[in-house]
Parts: structure tokens; C-alpha cells; sequence
């Protein structure tokens, strides 16, 4: 199986190219000039783009062909007091310039929109909300130039007293998205709430992939065990992904493989939290068992080091191919594992 690695938004490695520079809506507030801290917000819009191309250009340089844009590109872009403020248009040509470099270089990039676009909330307004923050990822899609492979990762949401009924209610607001938000979605395993197994089922209810997140399901595993992972729902969450190349027209598992999501735990007493780098062993022991059953995954790794997460985790899978572990450098992005 042929894992290929990536990382989010940040670079540690580079400087002063942060992809979240920001404007509190206080300090916009304060400004006199309307326009001119409009102004100053499309400024610091295209500074963050321009610094998503230079931390793409980097992770290419390294053979990382997996990244995850900052949803912070367009500071305040959803607010409630900007509603006016159509600020896309005048970052056409920065956004343009990146999904050029995404394209030209087969990186698989995708956006993870807040933990506030929740589709199972029974609130209309907070629904509506949800419904916003999807529209304008989207819409950052798009203006990039990036087809329908491109998605946005979103979790179910809470399960507001009733968790069975909050399932439901996710189907049926989700279902009623037209047909340009929802193919541009995959859905997550959270760590408190929504389990692997009814992620899963959520997913192949609505027509969406499905994203398995290893560390939400370690700390959130319900009462699923191993085998039944493995054996029974890591082969459905693929036929979710072989059921989007399918529509999209996509002849090769290698065009959209199915993604995955991998952190450790940040400690003993914060098991929940994502710790500096990610640990190995317990990767590669998930990612030959899922050999089994796919020839391509893409993993994103949720480390706090980011980029620099992901080259230690390449120098340590280099310690257990010398050891004979299963696992073959191809690159300094990608990997080739043999299955158990």
C-alpha cells in the first residue's frame, strides 16, 4: 500500500509565513475609515494566501504532495457585521495563482472548516451559520480552481441530549445542502461524540467519504474492537471513497484515495490533546493492518509541529524500515507499506 503524508496549515520551518494573520472584529470596529479597514483586511487576505503558495512551494520541495489550507485565509470573512463585504473577487488572481501550484503538482489539498459548522444542531440560526462557513470554503475552492477531489473535512456535531436524534437531524439538514456544498464534503469521526461506526453510517446515508481519524477512535472507539475496525468498517469507509471516484468519473483508487487522520496523544492526562510529533510505531501498526484492503491512503497528520512533524516521522520511518518493519521509503513523502 502506498501511504502518501501531509500536514496542516503552518510551517515551522519557514518564517513569517503564516497563513492566519487576522483582524479581531474589535479592532476592525475601532477603525473610522470602513472602507479603508476593509481595505486592510483583503491586504491581509492576500498575505496569507501568498503565504499558503510559499509553504505549498515547501512542502512540495520536500515530496509532500498533502496539504490542508488555514480556514483563517480571510479574516472575519463570515461575520455577522460584514455580511456586505463579498471580499472574493478582488483575491482572485492570489487564490488563482495557488490552485495553479496545486494543480501543476498533484497535491491533494482540502480545508477543515470549524468545529461551529455543525449540521445536527437543532438551532435554524446556528444552522444557518454552518450553512455559511461551507458556502465560503467553497467558494475558496473555487476561486482556486480546484475541482470536486478538493474537499472540505466537517464532524456531525453534538449530539445536543439525544444522540440518536441528532444522527437523524444531521442526515436530513445535510441532505437538504444543494448538491455543490455537499459534494464537497467528507465526514469525521470525532473524539467525544460521534463515533467511527456512526460516522460511517452518517456518510453512507448522505453519499459523502468518509475521513477515519485513528486518535478521535482511539479515545471515542464505542464499542468497537479492533478486528471489527480493520475487518469490517475500515473496508465500508473505503467503498464510501470508491463511491465518490465512481461519480466524479475517477478510474484509479490512486486519483482520490481514501484519507485518513493521524496524531498521538499529547499526554496521559490529556489524551484527547495532539502531541508535538506522532509517534511511529503505532502508525505503521494501524497502516499494515489497513493494507489488507486498500492499495492507496493519504494521511494527514495532526501533530503540533506540523511540517516538521512530518519530516520526523520520515526520519523514524526510516529507523523501522532498517529494522525490517514493513515499511519502504519512497520519498520524502510518501512511504510503501506491506500489509500483516
Amino acid at each position: 500500500m502506498i501511504v502518501r503524508f501531509g500536514f496542516v496549515a503552518m510551517s515551522l520551518l519557514l518564517e513569517n509565513a503564516s497563513p492566519s494573520r487576522t483582524m479581531t472584529y474589535a479592532t476592525f470596529s475601532k477603525l473610522d475609515d470602513r472602507e479603508a479597514a476593509i481595505r486592510k483586511l483583503e491586504r491581509i487576505a492576500e498575505e496569507n494566501v501568498t503565504s499558503s503558495l510559499r509553504i505549498l512551494k515547501h512542502a512540495k520541495a520536500h515530496d509532500i504532495q498533502m496539504y490542508r489550507f488555514s480556514s483563517k485565509l480571510i479574516p472575519l470573512a463570515t461575520h455577522e457585521a460584514l455580511i456586505d463585504w463579498i471580499p472574493y473577487e478582488r483575491l482572485t488572481e492570489p487564490f488563482r495563482e495557488a490552485g495553479d501550484f496545486v494543480k501543476r503538482q498533484s497535491i491533494r489539498a482540502s480545508f477543515h472548516p470549524d468545529h461551529f459548522c455543525v449540521f445536527s444542531t437543532p438551532r435554524p440560526e446556528v444552522l444557518e451559520k454552518s450553512r455559511q462557513d461551507l458556502e465560503h470554503h467553497v467558494r475558496m475552492l473555487e476561486l482556486m480552481g480546484l475541482d470536486e477531489t478538493s474537499k472540505n473535512n466537517i464532524h456531525m456535531g453534538g449530539a445536543y441530549g439525544d444522540k440518536e436524534v441528532s444522527g437523524q437531524r444531521f442526515i436530513e439538514q445535510f441532505s437538504s445542502l444543494p448538491d455543490r456544498l455537499k459534494h464537497r464534503v467528507t465526514l469525521e469521526n470525532d473524539d467525544k461524540t460521534f463515533n467511527v461506526k456512526e460516522t460511517l453510517a452518517a456518510a453512507e446515508a448522505v453519499g459523502v467519504p468518509m475521513v477515519l481519524d485513528i486518535h478521535h477512535h482511539a479515545v471515542n472507539p464505542g464499542d468497537t474492537e479492533e478486528d471489527e475496525l480493520m475487518n469490517g468498517l475500515w473496508p465500508r469507509i473505503i467503498a464510501t471513497w470508491q463511491k465518490e471516484r465512481e461519480r466524479l468519473g475517477l478510474l484509479d483508487a490512486s486519483q482520490l484515495p481514501p484519507k485518513i487522520h493521524a496524531s498521538s496523544p499529547k499526554s496521559l492526562t490529556d489524551p484527547r490533546g495532539h502531541a508535538d510529533n506522532v509517534a511511529a510505531e503505532p502508525l505503521l501498526h494501524f497502516l499494515r493492518g489497513a493494507a489488507k484492503h486498500a492499495d492507496y491512503v493519504d494521511c494527514m497528520l495532526e501533530a503540533k509541529h506540523k511540517d516538521s512533524a512530518l519530516l520526523q516521522l520520515m526520519e523514524d520511518m526510516k529507523e523501522l524500515e532498517a529494522k525490517g518493519e514493513g515499511v519502504k521509503m519512497i520519498n520524502g513523502g510518501r512511504v510503501e507499506v506491506v500489509p500483516y
